[in-house]
């Protein structure tokens, strides 16, 4: 890349996503110093839909389709995501170019001012835990079975609001450490989910920063941020979702821990009520050779579950780490994870479609009433969306980040 080129960089709006994508051009520019960065922000629809849980929105995409059709129309070089809202299979032409070191990927509880310096053992029974993840749902009221989980959604300072005000229903909300951190909020943290607490989401923590297959001038430049260690974990989590069409339409967690050449990677899988789990870990020497057959896609680097694996001499440790996560989903289908699953996206499926129509009706109700001026445009995509939820199998769903 030449000094007179300005690399444009994709980002959502929010505070956060900011801060995330400052950080990695901040990275490229200690190794390019002579290169020039425009960022180009934008919404998506899961930062314009507020009023529904996660899960009920039926959509893949949730926080990275208008950034992936920026990609595909060359409008941006690049994007940064939080990875866990990247899902397993994205766009053609697209790959994850780099995944940036990973910081602490648990749980962490932010209390209510009046209950502040507390844990949530120390709450009485009846509080309100405020979540917008089924994953952390189920596992907290598996856990602390006195409480009420409910939804709250919104960017951070949307959710801190909600939290503070003098009136509020909520006791607590669940937060990533990995972007409390990153806002420096780590004074608001009263207690860190350990995985025996709360396993985490497929790649909480983790930075991936997406980019065109064939765009060999940025995968370079981001060759030089990639982190081994996080890309492997990242790479084994993601194919043990992929490999349980998961989503946040199911609980689903994962922790992993890489020591030299040895992966372990252990999953949950829980009922959307808390009272089903399967849990099992595996361990994978990395360095075992594996029989692997060259990939077809011409001019493209070899991706795996989208991470693009940078070096020929790493390959066999991707292709390890991908089959660690099949391997340990397959042992956990098995042993009953998978008509757990199944419950959980037939019950998310119904949830999804009464969502759709509530909102449905809450535009017939503007049209009425001469209020809402897109209603013509509104009205088929709702449709259009009902239509292809209700005639998918619980099976096909894998409805976006956990």
């Amino acid at each position: 890349m030449s000094g007179d080129r300005i690399v444009r960089v994709g980002s959502r709006k929010s505070e956060l996503a900011l801060i995330q994508t400052r950080t990695i051009i901040e990275e490229l520019k200690k190794r390019n110093a002579d290169l020039k960065f425009e960022t180009i922000t934008m919404n998506t629809m899961g930062d314009k839909i507020l009023d529904s849980a996660l899960s009920k929105i039926g959509e893949k995409s949730l926080f990275t389709r208008e950034l992936e059709d920026a990609l595909l129309k060359k409008k941006v070089d690049f994007v940064v995501h939080s990875l866990k809202d990247l899902p397993t299979e994205i766009p053609p032409g697209l790959v994850v170019g780099c995944v940036f070191r990973r910081d602490n990927p648990n749980d962490a509880v932010v209390m209510h001012p009046k209950h502040a310096h507390k844990k949530l053992s120390d709450l009485p029974p009846g509080s309100i835990i405020g979540t917008s993840a089924l994953r952390r749902a189920a596992q907290l009221q598996r856990k602390y079975p006195q409480f009420k989980i409910e939804n709250i959604r919104g960017n951070l300072n949307t959710r801190f609001r909600k939290l503070s005000e003098e009136n509020s229903c909520y006791a607590a909300i669940i937060l990533a450490v990995s972007g409390l951190e990153r806002m420096n909020w780590n004074h608001l943290i009263s207690e860190i989910l350990t995985p025996e607490d709360c396993m985490y989401a497929v790649c909480q923590g983790a930075l991936g920063i997406e980019c065109r297959a064939d765009d060999e001038a940025t995968l370079k430049l981001l060759a030089d941020i990639n982190d081994l260690d996080t890309a492997l974990c990242c790479v084994a989590e993601r194919s043990f979702l992929r490999k349980l069409e998961g989503g946040c339409s199911v609980p689903v967690s994962v922790f992993t821990e890489k020591t030299e050449d040895k992966l372990l990677l252990r999953g949950g899988v829980f009922s959307i009520s808390g009272d089903q789990a399967v849990k099992q870990e595996i361990t994978f020497d990395l360095n075992e050779k594996v029989e692997t057959e060259k990939s077809d896609k011409k001019g493209e680097p070899e991706a795996f579950i989208s991470i693009v694996c940078h070096q020929a001499q790493n390959l066999n440790r991707y292709h390890r780490a991908q089959q660690l996560g099949r391997e340990l989903a397959s042992a956990m289908v098995n042993a009953g994870a998978g008509e757990i699953l199944q419950a959980a996206k037939h019950t998310t499926k119904e949830e999804i479609l009464a969502e759709h129509a509530k909102r449905k009706q809450k535009l017939a109700d503007e049209a009425e009433a001469g209020t809402n001026a897109e209603l013509p445009a509104k009205m088929p995509r709702v449709d259009k969306a009902m239509e292809k939820i209700g005639s998918s199998s619980s099976s096909d769903l894998e409805l976006g980040a956990s």
